[in-house]
């Protein structure tokens, strides 16, 4: 797993450009679908937000934790697997939500759609051992 410090000096930029443009920023990220998701830390307990890519799938808004194909998953997924409670920005949208995290067969079959709405979560699979995990996001 990345470390805290790894993390934040990654994401901290990209969330300060996404809090500054209404939910948009350039770079690696231009053009890609992003959301902030603000999660209670399952070691510390501290609030904590964390840039993430997410496609909508049959009306759904799933949030897909590839790491971009790293070994672990990433520190927010571990975050929601102590608590699903979450808030989350989308755009100039912010509201409180609960992560729904699939297993089984409803991931399985959810992977075959995301995986046709945004291919490259494909190549992120093929880089590590692990399954990576789907989260649905409800609002509440």
């Amino acid at each position: 797993m990345e470390s805290d410090a790894t993390a934040t000096d990654f994401n901290q930029p990209v969330i300060d450009e996404f809090r500054a443009h209404g939910g948009r920023v350039g770079g690696m990220f231009e053009g890609a679908t992003l959301a902030l998701l603000t999660t209670t830390g399952a070691r510390t307990g501290r609030r904590r937000s964390s840039p993430v890519g997410w496609v909508s799938v049959d009306g759904r808004h799933v949030v897909v934790a590839s790491a971009g194909g790293a070994p672990a998953n990433p520190s927010w997924y571990t975050n929601l697997v102590a608590d699903p409670r979450l808030t989350v920005e989308n755009g100039t949208d912010t509201y409180a939500a609960t992560a729904e995290i699939l297993r089984g067969q409803d991931r399985a079959d959810l992977w075959d759609r995301v995986i046709a709405v945004a291919p490259g979560y494909a190549d992120y699979q093929n880089r590590t051992a692990r399954e990576i995990p789907l989260i649905v996001i409800r609002r509440q």
